[in-house]
């Protein structure tokens, strides 16, 4: 048996399971007596586990100050932390919510021993300077079953309007030291916030999976959770109360999309999730739900056309095959099926077009322009500006 190289970037430790939110205080005990504690605004604060988190805290001896992220995290809301709370010298930072609370996160442990502004690291904006580090250690329990930035060294920070951006600080000193996913976390998202989340985890599974840096090992992790996923989604999108098995099956998924795209990168829907974001008050999970069956057409229609060996094309042969829960030898046919499912997903999930966020076939210039940071690069196929603006176009 051959295998080719690869290389395996380092993720947290992670603790997965319903009710594991309850060794946070032991884990964070381990690091110190210092704690800066970040939420959200307000669900997770609402909910009975916050009190429960609280005195399992005050019992461990820890100290802390609490912050909350609302929205998606600027570089502004990340230096005013880093500012607020390098003082008090925390031993650790512990997230609890969505990826947009996980990134800041993220950013805010990485620059409190050092003092600087993030606008020194984030990529294509800034002086773009080598991060030294130290970090402090980060503590990473998601609440939301999509973005997987529990297991990646990507904080997501963005600027919103018509010269706004959205940019990593990335390095793998950002890396969380513990990943705690507790599918249990998930109860109180309604339906839409379900049906974004999950469809940022399925692309970034898919597009790990076709990804020119896929190896044997993260492609075994992608299909795992792509069956997760399409075991969950639906499930937990028609009834988010009762379906237990349905949450760990997502929070599941989301966590093994990180772990891929922490090693492979991700793709054209991605590329595209940067401007979009940037320039439109659009959700991310809404332009991965929203774009995933455009971009598998537009990327597989290039591939027949310029690339037929890709052994991409393949690989959504099994897509089909996996997700249809059905074998499909027929290779046309299968991509027609994937296609459809994936079309059919979006319908029953009820994703938004992008016109609706203010989108128009004027600003479509700008958005390729835009969209060939990271991710595009490590499409399976190099798409022109007239096939991506094809993506656009099919869910304007």
């Amino acid at each position: 048996m051959t295998i080719p190289r690869f290389s395996i970037a380092r993720f947290p430790r992670i603790e997965f399971g319903a009710g594991t939110i309850e060794k946070l205080p032991g884990i964070a005990a381990g690091f110190g007596r210092r704690v800066l504690l970040i939420t959200g605004a307000a669900s997770f604060q609402q909910s009975p586990r916050w009190e429960t988190l609280r005195k399992g805290l005050r019992q461990s001896g820890i100290q802390w100050e609490h912050a909350t992220v609302s929205g998606e995290p600027s570089p502004g809301l990340v230096d005013a932390a880093v500012r607020q709370y390098r003082d008090m010298q925390p031993d650790v930072v512990i997230a609890i919510g969505g990826g947009s609370v996980l990134d800041a996160g993220k950013a805010i442990a990485g620059l409190l021993r050092t003092g600087e502004s993030v606008m020194d690291y984030l990529e294509g904006v800034g002086p773009e300077k080598p991060y030294a580090g130290p970090a402090v250690p980060f503590i990473a329990a998601p609440t939301t079953a999509g973005t997987g930035s529990e297991a990646t060294k990507n904080a997501v920070l963005s600027i919103q309007g018509e010269h706004g951006f959205k940019k990593s600080f990335r390095d793998e000193r950002l890396v969380p030291k513990y990943a705690v996913v507790d599918p249990d976390l998930l109860s109180g998202c309604p339906p839409g916030q379900i049906a974004a989340n999950g469809m940022d985890a399925l692309t970034q599974l898919m597009e790990s999976y076709v990804s020119t840096r896929a190896s044997r090992m993260t492609d075994a992790l992608a299909l795992d959770g792509i069956r997760a996923a399409r075991d969950s989604l639906l499930p937990l999108y028609e009834n988010p109360a009762a379906a237990s098995s349905a949450r760990a099956g997502m929070a599941y998924a989301a966590l093994l999309s990180g772990i891929t795209l922490a090693q492979t990168g991700l793709g054209s829907v991605h590329g595209l999730a940067s401007p979009l974001g940037a320039f439109f008050p659009i959700p991310h999970g809404v332009v991965c739900g929203t774009l995933v069956a455009a971009a598998t057409r537009v990327n597989i229609e290039a591939m027949q056309a310029r690339a037929p060996a890709n052994p991409a094309l393949e690989k959504y042969t099994r897509l089909a095959s996996l997700l249809c829960g059905t074998k499909l030898p027929d290779v046309r046919n299968a991509h027609d099926a994937l296609i459809a499912l994936l079309e059919d997903w979006v319908r029953q999930l009820d994703i938004p077009r992008l016109g609706r966020y203010g989108v128009k076939e004027s600003d479509f210039a700008r958005i390729v322009a835009s969209s060939r940071g990271s991710s595009m690069k490590t499409n399976p196929v190099v798409l022109t500006d007239g096939e991506i603006a094809a993506i656009l176009q099919q869910r304007l």
